[in-house]
């Protein structure tokens, strides 16, 4: 066979039966996640689709250092300091997909950041996670997990934003109370969740149950598990992008601010992991003195909450994250953990044996997956390798006072990061120290800042 006559590589090839299959795509949105979960990127014409599938698309390099503003870190080298290079961004295979809520046929892909030698980018969050699970890949063990987000409905008053307060029938009363799990409630945005469970299936993102959480307005979707986190995250973060677009098609907005609301619940990133061997055995199953579990999960779970001070900058990357920490929400502020128990930070979900897992709750849903899931799966491999206890098992039922000894403000959580040793071998030892100086340059930024509540409460008074 000739080089003419070659077949396409994968990637180009992959391009090719998407054209086919959609000949009309006029516009290609491709993009990574940021530190912060916030996916950049740009829009390609039609004459530009290939270059992400062949040989690679100029991405800048400092995109994944953003703050929440979209702004360069001022104190970093990169970006702000030298010359903002570009990388090379190649699609990830099997992310290209139609975006069914454009105004013109649009297709989306999602990139992963390479150095323009091939190796991978240090600074993106895809490959710090890459990098989190290799230990497991050694030990010939796979993380198998699936993400919980929950989110807020909201409106826009004249005033202030309010949540979406579903209304009684008939009148336009607001409905009040919690009203957890009320199928009038999902019956009142019914047109959001077809919508969304359209967008879904279209883009094989795989959404499984959605609840009506615990406030007013206020949302969850549970995500299928899969053998891949970094897939899993894949999914966390294109679901983020179709809940908003379904909800700007229904004139709505929705927001994954970990706290918008003072007198309602946070909205948590929740991450149900377990681990399986290379016959597809859970090793987190089994017995033993404490229940039906291994005392691998015990000592998973015990690197778990050893390193959870640590990493708590990451589990609640921003200055309203920390207003998500207040007791009667169901949100730890203690690495406490046991079975059936969702005011514990490690909870183990009733299961059988092939389901046996911990879900991670201690996350809120502002925070970047890919992160989040590096971040857990260091304190798990750290636990196992070195048989950490995880002290006393809370049992099911049992009365749990609200107790603070993690940091829930934000400089004393960046102090624990940075002065911690656990993740940063996980990390790699320059994101780790990256994204640290970056969270810190944020802190002061937003604690410099003169507020309407400053002026409210000083202004006059003092």
């Amino acid at each position: 066979m000739s080089e003419v006559d070659a077949p396409p590589e994968p990637l180009l090839q992959e391009l090719e039966e998407f054209l086919e299959s959609h000949p009309e795509t006029r516009f290609m949105d491709v993009f990574a996640a940021d530190i912060n979960g916030i996916v950049r990127g740009k829009r390609l014409p039609q004459e530009d689709f290939e270059k992400p599938f062949e040989k690679g698309a100029n991405f800048c390099a400092a995109t994944t250092l953003m703050n929440t503003r979209g702004e360069a870190a001022e104190r970093l080298q990169y970006g702000a300091h030298d010359g903002d290079p570009d990388i090379r961004s190649v699609a990830v295979p099997g992310s290209l997909v139609p975006v069914p809520w454009a105004s013109v046929p649009t297709a989306q892909c999602l990139l992963e950041l390479q150095e323009f030698d091939g190796t991978p980018y240090f600074l993106d969050p895809r490959n710090v996670l890459r990098k989190a699970m290799q230990p497991f890949r050694d030990m010939g063990l796979t993380p198998v997990m699936a993400t919980e987000l929950e989110f807020y409905l909201i409106d826009y008053d004249g005033d202030t934003f309010v949540p979406r307060h579903p209304k009684i029938a008939g009148s336009d009363w607001d409905q009040l109370g919690v009203q957890f799990g009320s199928f009038d409630d999902l019956d009142d945005v019914e047109p959001f969740l077809v919508d969304l469970d359209n967008f879904c299936r279209v883009q094989n993102i795989p959404a499984g149950a959605a609840l009506a959480e615990y406030s007013p307005g206020q949302f969850e979707v549970n995500l299928q598990h899969v053998d891949d986190p970094v897939l899993a995250c894949d999914h966390a973060i294109l679901l983020k992008r179709a809940v908003k677009a379904a909800a700007k098609k229904n004139g709505l907005a929705a927001t994954f601010m970990a706290k918008p609301f003072a007198e309602h619940a946070g909205s948590g990133l929740h991450i149900h992991v377990s681990l399986v061997d290379e016959d597809g055995n859970n090793v987190f199953a089994g017995e033993s003195e404490h229940g039906p579990w291994s005392d691998t999960l015990r000592h998973a779970i015990g690197g778990l909450a050893e390193a959870m001070p640590e990493s708590m900058a990451v589990f609640a990357p921003n200055a309203n994250s920390y207003r998500r920490y207040a007791p009667g929400f169901f949100v730890p502020a203690t690495p406490n953990w046991g079975p059936n128990h969702r005011d514990l930070a490690l909870r183990i979900p009733v299961s059988g044996d092939d389901a046996r897992r911990v879900e991670h709750r201690v996350s809120g849903a502002d925070a970047c997956p890919f992160l989040v899931v590096a971040a857990i799966l260091a304190g798990m491999h750290h636990g196992i390798t070195n048989r950490c206890e995880p002290g006393p098992m809370t049992r099911e039922r049992e009365d749990v006072d609200y107790e603070v000894t993690l940091p829930i403000r934000w400089d004393q959580a960046l102090d624990r990061f940075e002065a911690g040793s656990i993740l940063k071998p996980y990390f790699g030892d320059e994101f780790h120290r990256v994204y640290g100086v970056a969270k810190r340059e944020e802190s002061d930024m937003f604690h410099a800042e003169i507020t309407d509540r400053d002026y409210e409460w000083y202004l006059r008074a003092v």
